[in-house]
């Protein structure tokens, strides 16, 4: 009976993939890849020659097609291999479940007809974010959205912590045909944020390593800059804390602490 289980192959080649992930790309009847480069593709080839590339299913030769389709196609080839029978594997780029909606699409499906699916997780650039700016998110706390879901609905954030804006390269863009905002966009997504962060307030604009020789981008920038930044599809604007983190008196009170008894 066929089966599916979605791995994550971290953000550097070979590196950073789990055993128990590799192990269930070498053994596997079929692999279907969302790779970043060719250099991640050759490796996995590897590891497993019976691989399906699934970046044929985006828009070729300037053609306009919806991603909605494309990941509808994706889910398509994955599950009529496992119909077919065959020990499927889907290698995705970082972690599998992160702003990966095929794995949660084709596990979904999968589990609906009776298969076996599962995920291992990978690497993220969140991680990788962490370690690289030396940042433990665990004293202020952090929020994450996508960029153009935050831009679209009322999310308010917490100036007091880390603030992650994911795909800031296709902000405000919901034709889902287009893989880059514009600087108007940008410029409103400054305004928006001007409600809590200054103009003046430092953004980092970081994009994680994808091979051991190269070093990962960390471009620091005043937030009223960002509009004329240059941005790639996998950049992520970081908003550290724009103010120090305020003691809740009214619950100290109830558990009897007193600020000073917090170090």
């Amino acid at each position: 009976m066929g089966s599916l289980v979605c791995v994550g192959t971290g953000l550097q080649l070979a590196g950073q993939i789990s055993v128990l992930s590799r192990s269930y790309i070498e053994h596997a009847d079929i692999v279907f890849s969302l790779l970043p480069d060719g250099f991640s593709q050759r490796w996995l080839t590897k590891l497993n020659p019976n691989v399906i590339n699934l970046q044929q299913f985006y828009a070729q030769n300037g053609e306009v097609k919806n991603r909605r389709d494309t990941y509808e196609q994706m889910v398509n080839a994955i599950l009529d291999a496992v119909r077919a029978g065959k020990k499927t594997v889907c290698a995705l780029y970082g972690h599998p479940g992160v702003f990966a909606c095929v794995s949660h699409m084709a596990i979904t499906r999968a589990k609906a007809e009776g298969f076996s699916a599962k995920m291992e997780p990978g690497i993220s650039a969140e991680a990788c974010l962490w370690a690289d700016l030396g940042i433990d998110p665990g004293n202020s706390g952090n929020q994450s959205f996508e960029a153009s879901q935050f831009m679209f609905f009322n999310h308010v954030p917490d100036p007091t912590t880390h603030l992650l804006l994911w795909q800031i390269a296709i902000a405000g863009e919901h034709t889902l045909t287009q893989f880059h905002t514009s600087s108007d966009r940008l410029q409103i997504l400054v305004e928006q944020l001007n409600q809590w962060y200054p103009l003046d307030h430092e953004v980092v604009i970081y994009e994680a390593a994808n091979l051991p020789i190269q070093a990962p981008r960390i471009e620091r920038l005043p937030l009223a800059n960002l509009p004329q930044a240059h941005l790639t599809p996998i950049s992520t604007l970081l908003i550290p804390p724009a103010k120090k983190l305020e003691y809740n008196y009214a619950i100290l009170a109830k558990l009897g602490i007193g600020p000073e008894d917090l170090g």
